[in-house]
This record gives structure tokens, sequence and C-alpha cells, in this order.
């Protein structure tokens, strides 16, 4: 079963075409080591697609996720890799801007 120790998105696209190989080598790049058993998230161009790279003590897991309509959801910042959250994980493979529902609450203005 998938058990990542974290969860890592990869802020820029990827060729979804490549395999395990050049993912890790991605991995790699952004100064991370895949054998420490984070899942690493990467999306395509278009952003409908997004693939899901695990190292475990039996191998390596190799996600795929598409969505038949609109894009997945993803940050605009000049950071190589984030963080996320397993809930945050679970919105952004769902679909849903999870940067706005983990936003915290008391950053927004208040009105009086």
């Amino acid at each position: 079963m998938l058990s990542p120790t974290g969860w890592w998105l990869g802020v820029k696209p990827v060729d979804l075409r490549c395999g395990i190989d050049r993912l890790l080598g991605t991995i790699a790049a952004l100064g991370h080591d895949a054998r420490e058993g984070g899942a690493y998230v990467f999306r395509n161009r278009s952003g409908n697609r997004i693939k899901v790279v695990c190292v475990d003590a039996q191998g390596v897991w190799l996600c795929v996720r598409r969505l038949h309509e609109g894009t997945f959801h993803w940050p605009r910042a000049d950071e190589a890799a984030w963080s996320l959250s397993p809930e945050q994980f679970a919105w952004l493979a769902a679909g849903v801007d999870w940067q706005r529902l983990s936003r915290d609450v008391g950053a927004l203005p208040k009105f009086v």
C-alpha cells in the first residue's frame, strides 16, 4: 500500500511521457532523495494529468491521474518543490483548489 512519509509537488511542468528513471532524476535535481519515502507529484504542461512517484522498500510506485474536465490547481512560485499535507494532496487529486481550502482564515481581511 502507498503510504509516503511526505508529499512533494514539483512546480514546473514535466513531460509525462517519461518513465520512472527520468522522474527519479528530476527528484534528485530538486535536491531530494526519493529513497526517503516521500511521494513526488508532477504535472504536464496543460495541467490535466499528474504522475506520482514514491519509492518504498519493495520498489517504486508510479501512479497516473487524468481529469476528464478542468485542470489541477498548481502553485505559481519560484520554488522548485512544495510540501503538501495528505489532505492537500487528496484535494489536489480530486481537482479541487487545495490552496484555497488550506488558506489560513486568520490572514483574511476582516470586514465590520
